[in-house]
């Protein structure tokens, strides 16, 4: 733990007090070659600087570089341009599954190996227009992994889901409006586009630096060095490629055991099982309905599908998690339930759904008029809207995480990110990947800006001329904007250093559902704007510090992710609107035996409800229910203050420092959609690999930790595929106990005295 707590230091500029005497010691060896002694302590210094100060990084991250690999070549963009159209088709279209399946890059970047060494093989190396600045050849030489990085980037473009497509599902499916397919079109593609912007401004402060370290690109770079580099096999071990391939098979033939033959496995709720008839204990032992004690899943989805891999989570950042989803899930939420605050056993103890005084649900098509507009009357004859127990606290938390990532950055990297300010033009500070990616042309600030101006102007216009379908104003736009490029370098911070990314979901609701209210429409897009805009710009960053690490040529790397970013806004617009017209009861939890349910997008519809439709005043103000929810804010700065004044007053207690409050305060941020089963099944896995086998076994974690990763990430979704493709699709399925997810009916029913809910028992 020493070490990573030394990792987190890490300054985004290292000090180095003795820098001029360096440069003296520079020029006395110069000018005087006989002292051999010295010429050697000069040269051990030089090559102990030569490697990233972050461990992690050092074990894994190559510090050389072959600049004459080609890059920009034919199999690049055949096999990048098919691996983005193909990710963006397959994650869409699970998207609005139950269970919804993401697959990511790394299945990309193992498919295409064979692919692209198929073409070297088999592709003529005939030069075209020899002589001339249009020359170009479709074989430059051996599949290179340079050119396999500018694939996976492209693949990343699709890997991603396309946020703006909630706005799209919400609005035609569950409030049934008119929206047509050009509006839809440019709501993706300039909220897509618009974090282009902020991750040019800030690529100095989350790039170079080697303390913005991003631990999920880890995971690719090993894999890429386990699929390109030659290796020798240790006695009695495998290589990474060996292993890789052993963890692949396994991860595939397992899978079919949760995916279809046994699909309790998602969720091993035990706790139901001893007592069928419960209600309490049912609502304590649900994985997926309830608080979750004891409930395993032994199904790599369920360790990976809200919260990503484990084995990529840094250890501090995991315990992190864990003990703010122990604290949210094991003392506040069972305490606030149990003791009725917010009369909350009238409802479930967890869920989504958006309830009325009695239990039931909301309706809310009964409170909207003809002009897509909350009806006054008819609000106040339905009544006040209800919320369980552990939704309402997820808003307080989302409140808290908020400040707390202000007062925490502010606290702890204001002092660098200040100097890294004045020496951002000066080479200084610079570790050995960032002196090699000198090498290269950069991407001008310029290019960057004026994107980023055509873009906010698309935006205006569309908000403009069809505001009878977006109802944002245009100075909603540049709210949203605001918002935006403030919060994203502190949230690029967090993300840098711990894999967790803190939303802004929550605030881009509250601000234009008080100063907008009314239209739901208008804070769904104002979401969208100010919130994806920010994460689009951490994706893109953290696009770009895998080519940091992989030395691929910066303009190239632009250009990819611009071209596969446009590619994914069409595949992905066009697969959802392809699902909605042609599947019948689409995102209907209540039709039978259907797999269309939506979850993601039923939470983003009952966002749009509470933050857009009813308004913050009318749930969170002075004429709602939850107004003491607003206290969470103040709570969030405190708590980070007291930390950093923790490890001010005790200096030398290292543990102090690896409290990010950030994200133990936003752990449950993904709950809902994510069940408790989801984090603790991904907390034991993080502990297993990031605790024990990095401080126990450090050379294994180094040969193998994100190899595994990756394995188990492409043999799922392999698997996952073809089980749809040759079982799903004919609508085959197994109707059997092992089947029944959960197996906890009475986990959603309420306990209050006298409140009927169909299928649950009447407590009297």
């Amino acid at each position: 733990m020493e070490e990573s707590a030394h990792e987190i230091r890490t300054p985004l500029i290292s000090r180095d007090d003795g820098g001029d005497n360096e440069g003296e010691e520079y020029s006395s060896m110069a000018s005087s070659s006989s002292s051999e002694s010295q010429s050697e302590i000069t040269e051990a210094v030089v090559e102990e600087e030569e490697n990233s100060p972050v461990k992690q990084v050092a074990l894994t991250v190559s510090t050389e570089d072959d600049t004459c690999l080609p890059v920009l070549t034919f199999r690049m963009w055949v096999l990048g341009t098919l691996s983005c159209v193909l990710l963006s088709f397959l994650n869409q279209f699970f998207w609005y599954r139950t269970e919804p399946l993401s697959i990511t890059a790394i299945s990309a970047q193992i498919a295409v190996v064979p692919l692209g060494q198929l073409m070297a093989a088999k592709l003529t190396d005939r030069v075209f227009f020899k002589s001339t600045p249009l020359e170009f050849t479709l074989n430059p030489g051996p599949f290179n992994v340079k050119e396999h990085v500018l694939i996976t980037i492209f693949a990343n473009s699709g890997a991603g889901s396309v946020y703006a497509i909630h706005i799209v599902t919400v609005v035609k499916v569950f409030y049934k409006q008119h929206f047509t397919f050009f509006v839809s079109l440019l709501v993706v593609f300039t909220t897509q586009v618009l974090g282009f912007g902020w991750a040019g401004i800030f690529r100095r402060y989350l790039v170079e630096p080697a303390a913005m370290w991003w631990p999920a690109n880890l995971v690719q770079v090993s894999l890429f060095r386990a699929l390109h580099e030659r290796e020798k096999r240790a006695s009695g071990g495998v290589t990474r490629t060996q292993f890789f391939m052993i963890g692949f098979v396994c991860s595939f033939a397992y899978y079919v055991f949760p995916g279809y033959l046994l699909e309790m496995l998602t969720s091993l709720s035990w706790i139901c099982w001893m007592f069928p008839k419960s209600v309490v204990a049912q609502q304590v032992g649900s994985g997926l309905y309830g608080l979750g004690v004891a409930a395993v899943g032994i199904d790599w989805s369920t360790i990976s599908s809200y919260l990503g891999s484990p084995l990529a989570s840094p250890w501090f950042a995991t315990a992190n998690v864990g003990a703010g989803f122990v604290l949210v899930m094991y003392v506040l939420t069972p305490l606030c339930y149990w003791l009725n605050i917010y009369n909350a056993k009238t409802f479930p103890i967890f869920s989504d759904q958006l309830f009325t005084t009695t239990g039931r649900e909301y309706n809310i098509t009964a409170i909207i008029d003809s002009n897509f507009h909350i009806d006054i009357a008819a609000y106040q004859r339905e009544g006040p809207l209800y919320l369980s127990i552990f939704f309402a606290m997820t808003y307080g938390l989302g409140f808290a995480a908020l400040t707390a990532t202000i007062v925490h950055v502010a606290l702890f990297h204001g002092r660098e990110i200040w100097e890294q300010s004045r020496a951002s033009f000066q080479e200084k500070g610079m570790d050995i990947h960032t002196k090699l990616m000198r090498k290269y042309k950069p991407v001008p600030e310029s290019w960057f800006v004026i994107i980023l101006l055509i873009n906010i102007a698309a935006t205006v216009f569309a908000c403009e001329y069809y505001n009878d379908q977006l109802q944002l104003p245009w100075w909603g736009v540049l709210l949203a904007c605001a918002i935006a490029i403030t919060f994203t370098l502190p949230i690029g911070i967090i993300t840098a250093i711990t894999n967790q990314t803190p939303g802004l979901n929550i605030i881009t609701e509250y601000i234009i559902g008080y100063v907008y209210p009314g239209y739901p429409v208008a804070n769904m897009c104002f979401k969208v704007y100010g919130y994806i805009s920010m994460t689009q710009a951490v994706t893109f960053l953290q696009d770009f510090k895998l080519g940091h690490y992989m030395k691929i040529p910066p303009r190239t790397m632009f250009m990819a992710q611009i071209v596969g970013t446009v590619i994914a806004c069409f595949v992905y617009l066009g697969t959802a609107w392809w699902l909605m017209e042609s599947i019948t009861d689409i995102c209907d939890t209540k039709a039978a035996k259907s797999v269309w349910t939506c979850p993601s997008d039923k939470v983003f519809y009952d966002a749009s409800v509470i933050w857009g439709l009813i308004g913050p005043r009318r749930i969170f103000g002075d004429l709602g229910t939850y107004e003491a929810i607003n206290w969470f804010f103040l709570a969030g700065a405190i708590a980070s203050l007291l930390v950093w004044l923790g490890s001010k007053a005790f200096p030398n207690q290292e543990w102090i420092r690896l409290i990010n409050m950030p994200v133990l305060i936003g752990a449950t941020a993904m709950m809902p959609p994510a069940t408790a089963v989801n984090y603790t099944t991904w907390i034991v896995a993080g502990f297993l690999s990031g605790f024990v086998v990095y401080r126990y076994r450090p050379d294994l974690w180094q040969r193998y930790n994100y190899v595994l990763s990756g394995a188990l990430d492409a043999g799922l979704a392999f698997m996952g595929v073809l089980l749809y493709l040759c079982l799903g699709l004919e609508d085959i399925t197994l109707d059997w106990w092992g089947n029944d997810l959960d197996g906890c009916p009475y986990a959603t029913c309420p306990t209050a005295r006298g409140i009927a809910v169909e299928g649950c028992p009447v407590f009297n």
